[in-house]
């Protein structure tokens, strides 16, 4: 199984809006782009809305049968590691192995050993073609390997795992974002390294980039750094592919958080420059243009997500604890309840959508609503009734929020 050159990773905690997801992508090809849509949820999203990993598989299919779409599309078991992933084997093709815990802890002496031995012929000035020249000495090599093997060999224990229960057809990524620092291109060509010498193929690797990439809210960082840092990154994933046999379809896996606006002119000149590939991982935020249709259609729909705000504002410590490296919430920016609880449908969708030209947006507000979806959930039957009928509103909010804002800046404009 090979995935296509560009593909969107969408997630949908709520499980409704596949269709309006995929027209996005209907409109990209339409427009002579071609990209792969990719549905993913992770174990943590599963567990607080209570679905199950099959859900997600049905719920592309359907899309794809009402659409009549003809063309490739995934279902990924997002963020999986040796604990959770077997729930996801039987109907996911597409799996992101997280061993974002593992980086740090080294693995054993004689391995790490081994690793600098089996790649010594590194050694000395190493050039990356388009990243620069590398000094690589024995103790840059086990540096390197300190840091990053032992979550490379675990990323290769879930490989294998998925492998002895389904076979080998399927997608694999690798995630190395979650962590503080960083990779610079030599780390990220060793780690491709290691994972060569792991006999994964990975399609995708997840890198960590120079910035913060908070949930739903755009970029925060030095852009022009960023852009030498996936130019950088670029070179030493095609230099690998070459070095070490890796799948000749190897590209980069932007785990962006969504909407990560003043980065898409810089990867957009990259790939035209380059001729790669790119996997988007949160190619739009779906649950909020939820709320932002049911604010816009007013009664039941503004009630809902008005009551959703004041809940999450209500328990925003315990809601914002697992989200805490990814979310920068001011809360002295934040409106009361009370204050949402008067405003108008078009207030809040004004507050709520990422447009930061509007006098209105808040992007404390939208982080915070970002990690909120649990209130909605919580709500049952009462926010997915709404979903169905404010559908048009919905919808419209989703389709224009990956086509207008995603898809276009990235490939096109």
């Amino acid at each position: 199984m090979k995935l296509e050159k560009y593909s969107f990773g969408m997630g949908d905690r709520f499980l409704h809006q596949g269709i309006a997801q995929l027209q996005a992508i209907i409109k990209a090809k339409e427009a002579g782009i071609h990209i792969t849509p990719v549905w993913n949820k992770s174990n943590r999203e599963h567990e607080i809305v209570g679905t199950e990993p099959v859900s997600l598989r049905l719920e592309a299919d359907q899309a794809v049968a009402a659409l009549g779409w003809n063309s490739s599309y995934r279902v990924d078991a997002d963020h999986i590691n040796l604990s959770t992933v077997d729930r996801f084997i039987a109907c996911s093709d597409f799996f992101t192995l997280d061993v974002g815990d593992d980086i740090g802890t080294p693995a054993s002496e004689q391995d790490i050993a081994a690793f600098v031995a089996r790649h010594g012929r590194y050694i000395g000035e190493l050039e990356i073609p388009g990243a620069g020249r590398f000094e690589v000495t024995e103790q840059v090599l086990t540096n390197i390997a300190r840091t990053y093997l032992k979550a490379v060999q675990t990323a290769g224990e879930i490989y294998r795992r998925i492998v002895a229960a389904r076979g080998d057809d399927f997608i694999p990524e690798v995630s190395m974002d979650e962590t503080h620092d960083p990779q610079t291109p030599l780390e990220l060509f060793f780690i491709l390294a290691a994972i060569a010498d792991e006999g994964i193929p990975a399609q995708t690797i997840a890198p960590k980039f120079t910035g913060r990439f908070n949930k739903g809210v755009d970029y925060v960082g030095d852009v022009k750094r960023f852009e030498k840092e996936f130019n950088d990154d670029l070179a030493a994933i095609a230099f690998a592919i070459d070095q070490f046999g890796l799948p000749d379809n190897l590209k980069l896996s932007m785990h962006s958080g969504s909407d990560k606006f003043s980065i898409y002119g810089a990867i957009r000149d990259a790939l035209r420059r380059t001729g790669a590939g790119i996997h988007v991982k949160t190619a739009g935020t779906t649950w909020l243009e939820e709320l932002i249709g049911l604010a816009e259609a007013g009664g039941e729909g503004l009630e809902i997500a008005r009551e959703v705000y004041a809940k999450s504002l209500e328990h925003s410590e315990a809601l914002c604890k697992p989200y805490a490296t990814v979310i920068d919430i001011d809360f002295g920016r934040l409106p009361s309840a009370e204050e949402v609880g008067n405003w108008t449908g078009e207030q809040f969708a004004r507050a709520l959508r990422h447009d930061q030209a509007d006098p209105l947006y808040n992007p404390d507000l939208r982080q915070l609503l970002h990690v909120g979806y649990k209130v909605a959930a919580q709500m049952g039957e009462r926010y997915y009734d709404a979903l169905e009928r404010f559908e048009a509103d919905v919808s419209r909010n989703v389709t224009q929020n990956l086509w207008d804002r995603h898809v276009r800046p990235l490939f096109i404009d």
